[in-house]
């Protein structure tokens, strides 16, 4: 199975996922290893981009273990484990500013991540 993070990067880049960006909080919760976060164009979008990220886990045997926002398309979270995905609308990211929420991490962008 290829990694997980990089599965997950390729799906957000294949689907044209904007300002794509990883979080490493092993250090911070044991909840996850790492949380990814990404933006769509419209609600169409942000769930298309999630159907895309579990299509290709799926792809490499990983199931997720939960999907919430799916109906509404504001924000949709997919949870596999290791990586938490959150896939939202740009009013919704930057209301919620979940890069600020872990400030204590180094916010690293997808194009600058050696996958």
């Amino acid at each position: 199975m290829n990694n997980l993070k990089t599965v997950v990067l390729e799906a957000l880049e294949n689907i044209k996922a904007i300002n794509i960006v990883t979080l490493d909080v092993r250090a911070l919760t044991s909840v996850t290893d790492y949380m990814i976060i990404a933006t769509g164009n419209s609600s169409r979008h942000v769930t298309s981009i999630a159907n895309r990220v579990i299509e290709h886990v799926k792809k490499n045997a990983v199931l997720p273990i939960g999907v919430e926002g799916e109906k509404e398309g504001e924000w949709v979270l997919v949870d596999l484990g290791e990586v938490v995905v959150h896939i939202m609308l740009a009013q919704t990211r930057e209301f919620y500013n979940l890069e600020k929420l872990w400030t204590r991490l180094p916010v690293t962008s997808y194009a600058a991540v050696n996958v």
